[in-house]
Order: structure tokens, then C-alpha cells, then sequence
């Protein structure tokens, strides 16, 4: 007797030399796949074009954090340890699966510098991984097929789940697992019979357990198991390759690419067309996305990398309160039109209006731009900018909410939602209490001149109730030592909620007369206690100066001992800090409002569930304030009830659209009496000393 002989060596009945099948099966698996990726990368050529090669030093970063680190799947922390066990398991046994394709045309093959002292460290690793990812297959496979969270469900309108080919796709890795493994525990064992050399395997591995149970196992059966285990995996791995593509696991392919694509600026919109430039948008026959190659080719890789795990839309605000809304769907449309369009073979098909075809107008609507479903994203996917490029293209078409049609006006004609004059936009500062004690200068007068812009915009300057706001933040930045004036009449809305809304040419004409006005005034700084200004003239406008949000200023001027603030006055309330999206996820500013509300001695603070970077949108973004959608209950109700459970009798917010919508859902939700909502500048400037 003699030890079993491996597949490139082993002939059936004698004959026929199995190297032909180890051939043949990655031949006809490689042209397969060349040819599906072929066909895939079809409307990708045909799509728009995207300015996705800059910042190569933080798309490198994204990759080693974002796809390699996997840092956002324990945000979901057992379908997060599950993934995170999987990818690094396949990442590991990549090695092995590349060398055992060549192992059927050369017996005993191991990859250069894995033979010896690193080869026996990677096996005993190896080993591992595979028994690892097989346990997370199993309990993925129980959590996906009979536990089904809730956020995997998929509504009869959107057609069925994904969750039978979730499991086949986790039996598929099973498979791998127990065959790579099968075909090595079978060699060990027979070549232990006919040398001294003892195989050294990692104790209690899939492979250390088939050793185990292949000991008393004739020559016949192991040779058997071990030719079947080798072609089975051989089979399997180019299957799986093919498979891919063909559905929501083609992220295993295209999430390194999608990642490293990814957004690398926050609180920006992209331009109406790269390459493009403002002065030639007038030159440009149609605007936005209305047909499917109108989207860039990053958005389409966006489309094809979706996992269909539906995080974006467990955390998405539109949808948790019943809008025809879920980003996760926005996403598996369009993919699914990709796939009928472009077809794997035949003719590819005319696109028709996304918005006739795949989307409701309703649907595009409903998006409050809150940045909620790219947050919360494992592959870099994004959709604000599909949004805004959809609506450009609606508006376009002349597809505008008639609840919209009325501040679109008044915003060409007027520079604000409202349809107020101009010349009443500083009207807060002639209020005659506040006028007696504080004198604001008028930056639009040539003679007056200040270091720091005071940027009002329009919620503030004009609803009647928000106008404090204004007042406030003059008061604070007096007491802080800063020398500020305002633009007056000659400032104009900030343009954030228009070019999110989707009118674009409004937006260019709102921002040309702001920059201008601004850059006259010859100031090096600008504030706005607005997080939607300070996010538009920050992130959208470019080359102005430096621009703060008024907790900012409070937190660093209390920091540099510039600033005091009294003992608290209601030491027996309960305060909780509600994150604005366009302060919080848009630009990162968590920490400014709280080190400010934590400088108030006595103040007693508790933290939301959903706060940070998952704060729960107020409902106000987007010309939200203006619309009207279908609803089940106000995004502001279900905040003010999530203050309520932990306790909160303040809901303090940074932002006037969020002070808008929590106090109307304070009454709403009939807890006046029980819990109030203040603006950051009311309780600052309560402490002042």
C-alpha cells in the first residue's frame, strides 16, 4: 500500500488523469466571471462621470479603517462580530484557495515562502479561520433564516426578501469550510501511516476534528475523500465566484472598490455635473438624474455594493415615521433595474424616467438629508447626493410639491422662504428693550467694520419666535470679547436647504450674492448659530473665511477662561443636548455644546440613546419645514419621547429648525408642562455673568 496521490497525479479508473478536470474548472469559472463583469461593467462606462481620485492619502486611510478595520459593523454588534469573523476568515484562507487551484496541476504546491516555519504558522492560523467562519455561518444562518430581524424584512411592495439567498450563499462558504478541510484531514492521516512525521494541527480546528474521525478510515476512503473534497471545493469556489455578481453578495467584490471611492468630504453636495463649472450650468440641456445612466459611476458602484442589511433604514428618520421612504430600497430598485436593463446577455434596455419608473415623487421628498443612512453604512454607500441630484432632475422636469412652490418664490424674489422684504431681515435688532443696551453694527454700511461676521440666515431673521436666537448670540459674543457686525439687508438665505431641495441655479444666485457680500465686508471670521448657514458657507460655498457655530466660540472662550458662565439657575431639571444633523454627522461637532453645557455648574446632562452620530433627525432639513409628507406621526414626537423616557425635562438643541419642530412636537405629543425645548444661546445667555 502507498499514500494517497493528490489531484493532479490521481486518474479515474486508472485512466483518466484528473488534471483535466483541474483544468477545465477554472478555465470555464474565470471566462464565466470575466464574462458576468464584462456585462456588469456595462453602465458603469455609460453613466456620468465622478471626481473620485482626489485625496488619495484618506481613501487610503478609508480602506485600512472603513473596509480592512471594519469599524462600522459592531455598531450592530452580533451581526457585526459575525461579518468582521467571515471577512477576516476569507481573507486569511484567500491564500489557501488561490494555492490549492494550482494544487490540481502540481501535487503538494505551496505558494513561495509558505513552506516552511511561516507555512506552519499560517496553517495553524488557517485552521482556525476556517472553523471560525464556519461556527459564524451557522449561527448567521439561524439569526437570518429563523430568527429574522426585523430590519432584513422587505414590504410586499418591494417585492421579497433576500433571505434565501443569504443562507444559500452562507451554506455555499460552508461548504468551502468543510472541504478544504476534509481534503488536508485526509492527507495527514494517510501520510501518518507510511512516515514518522507527526502533523502538528490546531486542537479543536475543523480540520483537528476530521482527523480525529478519518483514523480508523481505510486507504480507499481516504484517497476518495480526499480526490471528492478537492474537486467539491475546486467546484464551489469558481461557483461562488460566478454566483457573486448576480445578486446582493456582489459586495464581496465590489466593497474594496466602493470604499475606497468613498465620500471623503462631509456636509458638501456634489456639483450638478463634474467638470462642469458654475458659469457653464447655463450651458447644460438637462439637469440632475432622470434616467438611470444620469447617475455618476460611483452611485452605480454604490448600487451593486448594497448588502441589503438594512441599517441605513433602521436609522433612517423618514422611514421610522412611516414616509414612502427607505434608503435601502432607493438602492435595491435601482440595482434591480441595472440588472434588467443590462442583461447578462441580449440587448441592453432604454432607461425611462427613474422617478415614472422605479421611484414615487413622494419618495424623493420625503428625504430630510440628515445624513442618517450614510453614517450608519459599512460600504461607503451614499445617498444625499442621489437625492438632491434626483430632485434637480424633478425640478427640472417641474416635478415641485405644491407646498414647496410658494418659498421657492419668495426665495427668487426675496432671498427668503417668507416673502419678507429685505430691509426688515435686521429687524431683531430694533427691537427696543434689546436696541437700549446693544448697538449692532451693519456690515452692509461701508463706513462700519468688524473682525467677525455675524451670519443670521433666514429662519432667524424673519419667524417672529426664533428671532431670540439672533438676540442671544449678539449678547454672547459681546460678552465674549468678539467684534462682530451682520450683513443687514444685503444678506441673503444661505442657499443649504435650496441646493438640498434641488434648485440649483436659486442656489448659485444665493451664493454669489452672500460671497460677494461677505468678501466686501473684509472680516476674517464668520459665526451663525444656525448649523445649516455655518454648513452651506463652510462646506458648499467655498473660499470664505473661517466660519464657527456659536457653541464653538462659548466652548473655546470658556476654555481659554474668556467666557464665565453662573451656577446653574434649575438645578433641579434634567437636561439632555439633542444633536443637530448638520451640526453632529454633517461636521463632527459633538463635543463644543456639551464642554459648554458642562461649564454650567449643577447643570445635571443626560445622554440620548441616539445621539452623536446617531442623533435622530428633528424632521426640519431639506425644506422640510415648508413640506407637507404622508406621515404616520412627526419625527419631532418621536425625539420628544426619547427625552422623555430617559428622564429629560430640558431638551436644549443648537439649531433653530430643531427648535421649531421640538417645541410644536412638545404640544403635539401633550407634554407641555412636563418637558420644554430651549436653544443653546437661551441657556447660555441665562448664565452669562
Amino acid at each position: 500500500m502507498t499514500s494517497i496521490v493528490g489531484p493532479a497525479s490521481f486518474k479515474f479508473f486508472g485512466i483518466f488523469p484528473s488534471m483535466i478536470f483541474s483544468f477545465i474548472i477554472p478555465v470555464i469559472g474565470v471566462g464565466l466571471f470575466a464574462y458576468i463583469m464584462a456585462r456588469r461593467l456595462a453602465p458603469l462606462l455609460r453613466a456620468n462621470p465622478d471626481n473620485r481620485f482626489d485625496h488619495i492619502g484618506q481613501r487610503v486611510k478609508n480602506l485600512i479603517i472603513v473596509w480592512l478595520g471594519q469599524i462600522r459593523h459592531p455598531r450592530y454588534m452580533l451581526a457585526g462580530v459575525l461579518h468582521i469573523c467571515i471577512f477576516f476568515g476569507f481573507l486569511v484562507l484567500s491564500i489557501r484557495s488561490t494555492s490549492l487551484v494550482i494544487v490540481g496541476f502540481s501535487d503538494g504546491f505551496v505558494l513561495p515562502g509558505f513552506g516552511g516555519s511561516l507555512g506552519s504558522i499560517y496553517n495553524f492560523f488557517k485552521d482556525y479561520a476556517a472553523t471560525v467562519v464556519l461556527v459564524a455561518c451557522i449561527i448567521a444562518a439561524v439569526r437570518r433564516g429563523i430568527l429574522k430581524p426585523e430590519r432584513y424584512a422587505v414590504p410586499e411592495k418591494y417585492g421579497h426578501d433576500h433571505t434565501a439567498e443569504a443562507v444559500f450563499v452562507l451554506g455555499i462558504i460552508s461548504v468551502l469550510m468543510i472541504s478544504e478541510s476534509l481534503f488536508e484531514a485526509s492527507q495527514v492521516v494517510s501520510e501518518s501511516r507510511f512516515t514518522d512525521h507527526a502533523h502538528f494541527l490546531a486542537p479543536l480546528s475543523l480540520v483537528w476534528i476530521f482527523r480525529a474521525i478519518l483514523t480508523s478510515a481505510s486507504q480507499n476512503v481516504l484517497q476518495g475523500l480526499h480526490i471528492f473534497a478537492y474537486f467539491v471545493h475546486d467546484i464551489t469556489f469558481f461557483f461562488f465566484l460566478c454566483f457573486l455578481p448576480l445578486g446582493k453578495h456582489f459586495h464581496v467584490i465590489t466593497s474594496i472598490f466602493n470604499v475606497f471611492f468613498m465620500r471623503v468630504k462631509k456636509g458638501n453636495i456634489k456639483p450638478v455635473m463634474h467638470g462642469v463649472t458654475d458659469e457653464q450650468l447655463d450651458d447644460l440641456e438637462s439637469f440632475g438624474v432622470k434616467k438611470l445612466e444620469d447617475f455618476t459611476w460611483k452611485h452605480m458602484l454604490d448600487f451593486y455594493s448594497c448588502a441589503d442589511c438594512g441599517r441605513c433604514s433602521d436609522h433612517c428618520p423618514a422611514d421610522a415615521v412611516g414616509r414612502p421612504l427607505s434608503p435601502r430600497f432607493i438602492t435595491i430598485k435601482a440595482r434591480d433595474l441595472m440588472f434588467k436593463n443590462y442583461p447578462l446577455t441580449g440587448e441592453i434596455y432604454k432607461s425611462n424616467l427613474l422617478v415614472e419608473d422605479i421611484y414615487t415623487e413622494d419618495e424623493i421628498w420625503s428625504c430630510t438629508t440628515c445624513g442618517a443612512c450614510e453614517q450608519e453604512c459599512p460600504l461607503g454607500i451614499e445617498y444625499i447626493d442621489k437625492m438632491v441630484d434626483l430632485r434637480r432632475g424633478m425640478v427640472d422636469e417641474g416635478m415641485v410639491p405644491q407646498s414647496l412652490q410658494k418659498p421657492l418664490k419668495a426665495l427668487e424674489k426675496r432671498g427668503n422662504p417668507y416673502g419678507k422684504m429685505e430691509k426688515k431681515r435686521a429687524d431683531w435688532a430694533n427691537d427696543k428693550e434689546f436696541k437700549e443696551n446693544h448697538k449692532i453694527k451693519d456690515l452692509s454700511d461701508k463706513k462700519s467694520k468688524a473682525d467677525t461676521l455675524f451670519f443670521v440666515d433666514s429662519i432667524t431673521s424673519y419667524d417672529d419666535n426664533i428671532q431670540d436666537i439672533a438676540r442671544r448670540t449678539s449678547i454672547i459674543l459681546e460678552k465674549a470679547g468678539v467684534d462682530f457686525g451682520i450683513l443687514g439687508k444685503k444678506e441673503k438665505d444661505s442657499g443649504n436647504e435650496v441646493i438640498r431641495f434641488g434648485e440649483e441655479m436659486l442656489y448659485q444666485e444665493l451664493k454669489e450674492q452672500n460671497s460677494e457680500a461677505i468678501l466686501d465686508t473684509g472680516v476674517t471670521q464668520i459665526v451663525t448659530a444656525d448649523p445649516h448657514a455655518y454648513n452651506a458657507l463652510k462646506n458648499d460655498y467655498g473660499n470664505l473665511p473661517p466660519v464657527k457655530h456659536i457653541s464653538q466660540v462659548v466652548a473655546q472662550k470658556i476654555a481659554k477662561g474668556e467666557l464665565d458662565l453662573k451656577p446653574c439657575l434649575d438645578p433641579d431639571k434634567v437636561y439632555v443636548y439633542h444633536d443637530p444633523c448638520y451640526l453632529g454627522r454633517h461636521n463632527d461637532i459633538y463635543e463644543d455644546p456639551r464642554e459648554a453645557l458642562d461649564a454650567i455648574d449643577g447643570l445635571t446632562r443626560v445622554e440620548l440613546e441616539k445621539s452623536r452620530d446617531r442623533s435622530f433627525c428633528c424632521g426640519g432639513g431639506g425644506l422640510m419645514l415648508f413640506y407637507e409628507p404622508e406621515e404616520e406621526t412627526r419625527m419631532g414626537v418621536l425625539r420628544v419621547n426619547m427625552a422623555a423616557e430617559i428622564g429629560a425635562t430640558v431638551i436644549v438643541t443648537a439649531c433653530p429648525f430643531c427648535l421649531v419642530n421640538i417645541q410644536d412636537a412638545i404640544k403635539v405629543a401633550g407634554k407641555e408642562g412636563e418637558i420644554e425645548a430651549l436653544d443653546f444661546t437661551e441657556l447660555i445667555e441665562q448664565h452669562l455673568l
